[in-house]
């Protein structure tokens, strides 16, 4: 580190990519093709950080260039040519590309195009009992003909929703796709949703056609889950196929088609040219205070979005093995998938996180040879408390990035990948939403990583934090704002005809700006720190903090598996902010760590946000995505009764939450 750096009390990084992988990234390629075409700022290889600033500002001040410049890069193929790059930049609605037509499942599919690759392994399919299997690319393409010409024959058409309650298995991939190529609408839910989640989702939507599984193993077990699809068919009367896939070996139930017929015969896809706003797939939100709400993406918002995220950021194209844990109700499954568009191979993994041990994630990047692994930040938090060692116990030669999404990695979730996995490891901790099914801010190939700290903001995406009167601060707090449109924002939400429900979600607090709940820090150094969501705040005498930063604290105690913390206003105008805390095996609330959990907060972060209560929990809630669960648990503390305060089919376990209505009538609710 230079005198400079010293002076001005900058941090040192944790780790800074070498000159060489700065020069062979995609993202340099691109910066200086964009610099001789489309007049982005020359790069500089001598100050990356700077290089990286310029071509940033220049990609937000320049939106349209800069998403043309995208669009030509990857060699999008638009069977009739867009009028103009960005017809309305209004938000919401912004017109995307108004007069293109293309295809996603045709771009996913064009490594299969290529000779050298057809025989070469587009998917790799890992489940707990056995080793990885190979979907080569010419199988695949061939696969979803055939699941294409089935849907097209059972009068499926552009705009019918096609639905899946399937695990992370090639199958879904290949349904996706296949719904894609037809111009239908994807949507999908896990097995273990019960089925009052998945009707909540579909009974929204209303699909004409279900693909799904028997049952599904995870942590050592299997699940039968026939009864769950025998509930789903009698509750969703608009199907008019159900497509079952044997992954238990179950017979098919009467008047279903068999997944295995169906793919016997390899067919050429033949791909439905559909307007770039046409709707690719709905995701969902948590809903864990209502209804989740059903969010349309749109076919050509996601392919652009993905291909600059995936083949620019995240630096991965046809030598790369592309290996996130997740499952297919979670928007980063879809993510993942998307990595079939820059010619990576996908690797799904159908499984526990953390069968037969702690560790499975890890093995299963050694025996795939994963070169970009992402995972969630508990996961890594979860491998630091049990002692594993991954550079240690595998070969993780191959892998060049660890990501992390979900929630924000903590300080020493970055030292733990460090110093456990290996010295020279990019790792990318990033932040998005399902409601763009893409980052605002994370992975940067070129930039230094600093600890706890996200790179830098996406590029086209203009990143901001706002104080409560709506102007940009820089090394402060303030609310994530998106100023200008990004193509994957949702085309609007399904069952909300005037759009009054997706303006209050966004657009409500600060009007034509996306508002995204999150608060955040843009530091001077270009870098983004995420401290946790804006609406479950904790605000003490006008402080105010992200939870995040207190669990990141009082997690590092080894006594502390999990912890939840809520600041609840009272009808008074006081404020009363209890932390329950998940204790570890063994461990006891007592008076010593009591008094260590106070001394952590209030010496690691402010006296002002010293809880009020340390109250034992038997476990903290989450969504079927894993997330804590903060504002429905504020809301029970105030008094509200749990069927207006959550959602019971979003959460993991119901029997928790009542746990703590119980609590608050014992208080009285609202603290009192």
């Amino acid at each position: 580190m230079t005198t400079a750096a010293h002076s001005d009390h900058r941090p040192h990084p944790l780790w800074q990519p070498g000159a060489d992988r700065i020069a062979r990234s995609r993202l340099t390629a691109f910066h200086a093709w964009a610099a001789e075409r489309h007049g982005a700022p020359a790069p500089g290889l001598d100050d990356p950080t700077a290089s990286y600033a310029a071509l940033h500002r220049w990609s937000v001040a320049e939106l349209e260039t800069f998403w043309r410049a995208v669009a030509e890069w990857f060699e999008v193929r638009f069977t009739t040519p867009y009028e103009r790059v960005l017809a309305d930049a209004t938000m919401p609605g912004a017109r995307w590309f108004p007069g293109a037509t293309l295809n996603y499942a045709e771009h996913a599919l064009r490594a299969a195009e290529d000779p050298a690759r057809a025989d070469g392994p587009a998917l790799l399919h890992v489940d707990e009992v056995h080793d990885p299997r190979p979907v080569s690319w010419a199988d695949l393409r061939g696969q979803v003909g055939a699941v294409a010409a089935e849907l097209r024959r059972l009068g499926v058409r552009p705009g019918d929703r096609v639905s899946g309650y399937v695990p992370n298995i090639p199958q879904a991939t290949v349904a996706l796709l296949a719904a894609a190529a037809v111009g239908a609408v994807w949507t999908s839910c896990a097995p273990d949703f019960g089925a009052r989640s998945v009707l909540d989702r579909f009974q929204q939507v209303e699909p004409v056609v279900l693909f799904t599984v028997d049952g599904y193993r995870y942590g050592g077990k299997t699940h039968d889950r026939t009864a769950t699809v025998t509930e789903l068919r009698a509750e969703l009367p608009s199907l008019r196929a159900v497509v079952h896939i044997p992954l238990l070996g179950t017979p098919a139930p009467e008047s279903t088609l068999v997944w295995d017929d169906i793919v016997r015969e390899p067919a050429e896809p033949v791909f439905e040219q559909l307007p770039f706003d046409h709707p690719l797939w709905v995701l969902y939100s948590s809903g864990t205070t209502g209804l989740p709400k059903a969010i349309v993406q749109s076919q050509g918002g996601i392919l652009l979005e993905h291909l600059k995220q995936l083949g620019l950021h995240s630096d991965l194209g046809p030598d790369d093995r592309f290996f996130w844990y997740t499952s297919t109700g979670w928007m980063m499954w879809n993510f993942l998938v998307s990595g079939l568009l820059v010619g990576a191979t996908v690797v799904l993994y159908d499984g526990s996180p953390g069968y037969p041990d702690t560790a499975a994630q890890w093995r299963v990047a050694e025996r795939t040879g994963t070169t970009l692994y992402g995972t969630s930040a508990a996961y890594v938090m979860a491998c630091r408390k049990a002692e594993v060692h991954p550079g240690r116990d595998f070969d993780l030669s191959a892998v060049k990035c660890v990501a992390t999404t979900g929630s924000p990695l903590p300080p020493d979730g970055f030292r733990w990948i460090h110093d456990e996995v290996a010295e020279d490891m990019w790792i990318a901790s990033v932040s998005g939403g399902t409601d763009v099914c893409s980052c605002f801010a994370g992975a940067v190939p070129t930039l230094p990583v600093y600890i706890g700290e996200l790179q830098a903001p996406g590029l086209g995406t203009d990143l901001q934090a706002w104080d409560p009167q709506g102007e940009p601060v820089v090394d402060e707090v303030g609310e994530l704002i998106v100023a200008r449109p990004m193509p994957s924002m949702p085309v609007r939400f399904w069952n909300d005809p005037d759009g009054s429900r997706y303006r209050e979600s966004y657009f409500e607090m600060f009007p034509g700006a996306w508002r995204h709940g999150d608060w955040i820090t843009l530091t001077s150094r270009g870098t983004v720190i995420i401290h946790g969501r804006s609406d479950s705040t904790l605000n003490r005498q006008g402080v105010r903090m992200g939870s995040a930063d207190i669990y990141e604290a009082v997690e590092r105690l080894p006594e502390i598996r999990e912890s939840l913390v809520i600041g609840v206003e009272q009808p008074d105008g006081g404020y009363w902010m209890p932390l329950f805390v998940h204790l570890a095996p063994g461990a006891t609330l007592n008076e010593e760590l009591l008094t260590r959990i106070k001394t952590t907060i209030r010496t690691q972060l402010s006296p002002r946000h010293v809880p009020d209560e340390v109250i034992e929990v038997p476990g903290v809630p989450h969504t079927l995505t894993g997330k804590r669960i903060e504002v429905p648990v504020k809301r029970l503390l105030q008094g509200t009764p749990l069927d207006k305060a959550v959602n019971p089919g979003s959460v993991d376990d119901v029997e928790l939450l009542r746990y703590y209505e119980r609590l608050a009538q014992g208080r009285g609710g609202a603290g009192a």
